[in-house]
C-alpha cells in the first residue's frame, strides 16, 4: 500500500554564532544541533499519528548550516532555510510548514516566516536584533519562548518582537520560562513538553494553551504585556481547567 504524502512539515533550526564562515562541526561536536534532538524525538513521537487527522505524515526536517555564524549582511542561516524550505516545496507542495528555531536559529526562523509555505514560528530564546523586519511576519502564527535567566539572548527584546509583529498582522505571543536558561538545560523537560504542544497546536493536531490561545487572538493594537504569558500561570490555568472538566464529568 501506497504510503500517502506528506500534509505537513516541520523545519528545525539549532543555534549558532554571530560570527563564523568555517562550515558547523559534525555529529556530537556541533554542540547547538546536540541540543535539539530531544525536542526533534519528542515530536517525532507526538507526530507519529498525524496521517489519521492530518491526511498525510508530518515530515521532521533538520535544515543544515553551509557556516557557523550569521555572519552580518550575508545572513548565511537565512539562506540556507530559504534553500531548504524551496526543496521542500519541490518535493512535497504546498504544505504547511512550522519553523522550529533556537538562538540564531530562531532568527532565521523569524526571517524566513515570509516564504509561500511558512504558517507559522515557534522560536526558542530567539535572537531578536533591534531593527530585523517583521513584515514577512503577517499573517503568521509566532510563539516564542524564553528563560527569564537568559544572559545570551534578550527576553526583552523577544517581547518587543512579538507586539511589533502583532501590528503588522502576526498573531504572537511570548512565553517566558522562569529560571531558565539560554541553553535551555534549567527546566530542560518544561521546554521539551511546552514545544511539543505548541509545534502541534499550530499544526492543528492538537489544542494549543488556552492562554496562548487568548493571546493569539488579541488585537493588533495590544501592549507587548498583554501578550506575555508566564509558563507556571498557564500550566496552573491548564490543571485547573482540566479539574474542572473532571469535576463535571462525575457529576
Amino acid at each position: 500500500m501506497a504510503q500517502a504524502p506528506p500534509s505537513a512539515a516541520v523545519l528545525i533550526l539549532h543555534g549558532g554564532g554571530e560570527t563564523g564562515l568555517g562550515p558547523p562541526p559534525r555529529g556530537l561536536l556541533n554542540l547547538p544541533a546536540v541540543r535539539m534532538r530531544p525536542f526533534t524525538r519528542r515530536l517525532a513521537r507526538a507526530t507519529r499519528g498525524a496521517t489519521s487527522s492530518l491526511g498525510g505524515p508530518v515530515l521532521l526536517r533538520t535544515t543544515p548550516y553551509t557556516h557557523r555564524g550569521w555572519n552580518g549582511a550575508r545572513e548565511d542561516p537565512l539562506h540556507d532555510v530559504l534553500r531548504a524550505l524551496d526543496a521542500l516545496r519541490s518535493e512535497a507542495g504546498e504544505i504547511p510548514v512550522v519553523l522550529l528555531g533556537h538562538s540564531m536559529g530562531g532568527r532565521a526562523a523569524l526571517r524566513a516566516a515570509g516564504h509561500p509555505l511558512v504558517t507559522g514560528v515557534v522560536g526558542l530564546a530567539p535572537w531578536c536584533p533591534a531593527g530585523d523586519p517583521v513584515t514577512q511576519l503577517a499573517g503568521r502564527d509566532v510563539v516564542l519562548l524564553h528563560g527569564t535567566r537568559d544572559r545570551t539572548t534578550s527576553p526583552r527584546a523577544s517581547q518587543t518582537l512579538t507586539a511589533t509583529a502583532r501590528r503588522e498582522g502576526a498573531r504572537s505571543c511570548l512565553v517566558t520560562i522562569g529560571n531558565s536558561d539560554h541553553a535551555m538545560l534549567r527546566r530542560a523537560p518544561s521546554w521539551h513538553r511546552l514545544t511539543t504542544t505548541l509545534v502541534t497546536g499550530l499544526l492543528g493536531l492538537a489544542p494549543l494553551p488556552t492562554g496562548v490561545t487568548k493571546a493569539l487572538d488579541l488585537p493588533l493594537d495590544a501592549e507587548a504585556a498583554e501578550g506575555t504569558v508566564d509558563l507556571d500561570r498557564l500550566r496552573a490555568v491548564e490543571d485547573a481547567d482540566t479539574s474542572r472538566d473532571a469535576t463535571a464529568a462525575r457529576t
